[in-house]
């Protein structure tokens, strides 16, 4: 037995819960089984809120399928015995598609305990492969963008772009949403080193260790300067790993995946300039697309504040494909939806298009906004979509 099963069949036998329930006949219900506590649910608070913002929109235009979208909720504590709970909680409560946490590693219990039920799970905004067919079953599908395709993205832009030729690749390795960061570098690096690119350099740290003083050793022990640093990172880590190598006077341009995105931690280290993140949407009012301005307006009406990261974003695509395939099937039996999502190609959303396959339940291709982050203020400052898919061996790696 492995250990996500092993953590299910704990959950299982430690609560007296009975499921799945149905829903009355004038609701559909979705689930969350979310972090509403504890360090995840900086990640899965913005983009539950805008997943609601949708049901909100669904509802008012007279619901899905003629019935009216229920919300039940559980608090998955940040904890991956606590998922795996929520999970089951929230198909006592008879969820028809159960949402779960941004990061593979803290929602995969919740989507396990959907996917044994025989019910469509959705991650919130997970970046690993692993956060849908490979990871979880036929079931689990991702709503963001995978975090190989960030790291392919940020390379070739910063190549292609900027003019960077040598690169340095340092990997937290404590999360799958990192490693695939680095694992989309990976795979693009070959090819940008047949056009003159070069890796001087690689290295690993852990995201809670205080210190990077050996890596950033090693790296000013280089004849010169890289002109990139990937850095495979995510909060809450990335604060300190970015403000070591500036205070170490390492001035190379820092390449990281949309885990960084916001400003909220910005003032931790301040000016910080010569930083880049790709984004699917901008949250600083200058996204070149008005129905992503309105949206940021409409959500801060909402909730009382502006989004505080491109994260918000997937929750809001979640549940308008969702809901699309639902319609199309004309029902919310989860294999019949399933075969709808998969039909979907090149499918509209307010946050670029989505497609599905029987091989991918995630995106494995987009266009991405580039957010600069210069004397302390992040902006657009181009887009870039890679010259082709990441493939499944290197998602895989």
């Amino acid at each position: 037995m492995t250990y996500k099963m092993r953590i299910v069949a704990t959950a299982l036998a430690s609560m007296s819960i009975a499921y799945p329930a149905l829903a009355d006949d004038k609701t559909i219900v979705i689930g969350f089984a979310t972090a509403e506590s504890g360090f995840m649910e900086a990640y899965d608070k913005p983009a539950q809120e805008a997943a609601l913002i949708r049901i909100d929109e669904i509802n008012a235009a007279g619901g899905l399928l003629g019935k009216q979208i229920k919300v039940v909720k559980a608090d998955t504590k940040s904890d991956r015995a606590e998922g795996a709970k929520a999970g089951l909680s929230v198909l006592d409560q008879g969820a028809d598609l159960v949402v779960v946490s941004c990061d593979y590693d803290f929602g995969s219990p919740a989507a396990l305990a959907a996917e044994d039920a025989g019910r469509i799970s959705f991650f919130l905004c997970a970046e690993s492969v692993k956060a849908g067919i490979q990871g979880v079953g036929p079931h689990s599908f991702s709503a963001s963008v995978l975090a190989a395709v960030q790291g392919a993205t940020m390379a070739e832009w910063a190549f292609k772009e900027k003019g960077a030729k040598d690169f340095y690749r340092l990997l937290d390795t404590w999360t799958a949403y990192n490693k695939g960061i680095c694992d989309g570098f990976d795979w693009m690096m070959p090819k940008l080193e047949a056009q003159g690119a070069k890796l001087v350099g690689e290295d690993t740290f852990k995201n809670e260790d205080a210190s990077i003083a050996a890596q950033i050793t090693r790296i000013k022990s280089l004849p010169k300067e890289p002109d990139a640093i990937m850095l495979c990172t995510m909060m809450p880590g990335a604060v300190s790993a970015i403000k070591q190598l500036r205070a170490a006077g390492i001035n190379s341009m820092i390449l990281n995946g949309s885990g960084v995105d916001g400003s909220y931690w910005l003032s931790a280290v301040p000016d910080l300039t010569n930083f880049y993140v790709p984004v699917q949407g901008s949250i600083y009012g200058d996204d070149p697309n008005p129905a992503v301005l309105k949206f940021n307006a409409t959500y801060k009406q909402k909730t009382g504040a502006d989004p505080s990261s491109q994260y918000v974003f997937p929750g809001y695509v979640m549940v308008d494909v969702w809901a699309k395939a639902v319609e199309r099937a004309g029902t919310t039996d989860a294999d019949a939806v399933v075969a709808e999502l998969e039909k979907m190609k090149n499918e509209p959303t307010l946050f670029g298009p989505r497609t599905f396959t029987p091989e991918l339940h995630h995106q494995n291709q987009t266009r991405y906004l580039i957010v600069e982050t210069k004397a302390g203020k992040p902006g657009v400052v181009g887009n870039w979509t890679i010259s082709e898919p990441v493939p499944m061996e290197a998602l895989l790696k």
